[in-house]
């Protein structure tokens, strides 16, 4: 059975910093690339950053301020966020792209999705 399971969400003042994880269950990690995406209320999910097995890539807005990170070992993906702002309050979706080497920023092409963790940051 497939699953990711996100974790490390929470309330954190702006400036702050938070990393959040995402664990795989089902298949192997290194066959595929991974991203992380987000939806504040109201609005459409947004690409945040992207992994795969040759590449990262981040959104515009997060750049400087946001790692990915993969550990192969431990089938888990990592976004270490810094300097939080505002306007990064968002459910945080981590999902699996079976071509590992594409970062897709499109959700279509991700097949397996968790369920999301919450994060606010408060100004």
């Amino acid at each position: 059975q497939v699953q990711l399971i996100e974790s490390g969400g929470g309330l954190v003042q702006a400036g702050g910093s938070l990393r959040l994880s995402c664990v795989l269950s089902g298949f192997t990690l290194n066959s595929y690339s991974m991203g992380w995406f987000r939806q504040a209320l109201g609005k459409e999910r947004e690409f945040v950053a992207i992994i795969s097995t040759i590449g990262r890539r981040y959104r515009e807005s997060v750049k400087g301020r946001f790692t990915i990170s993969r550990d192969n070992a431990k089938n888990t993906v990592h976004l270490q966020m810094t300097n939080l702002k505002p306007e990064d309050t968002a459910v945080y979706y981590c999902g699996a792209n079976r071509d590992s080497r594409y970062t897709s920023v499109y959700e279509r092409d991700y097949v397996y999705w968790g369920q999301g963790t919450r994060v606010t940051v408060s100004s």
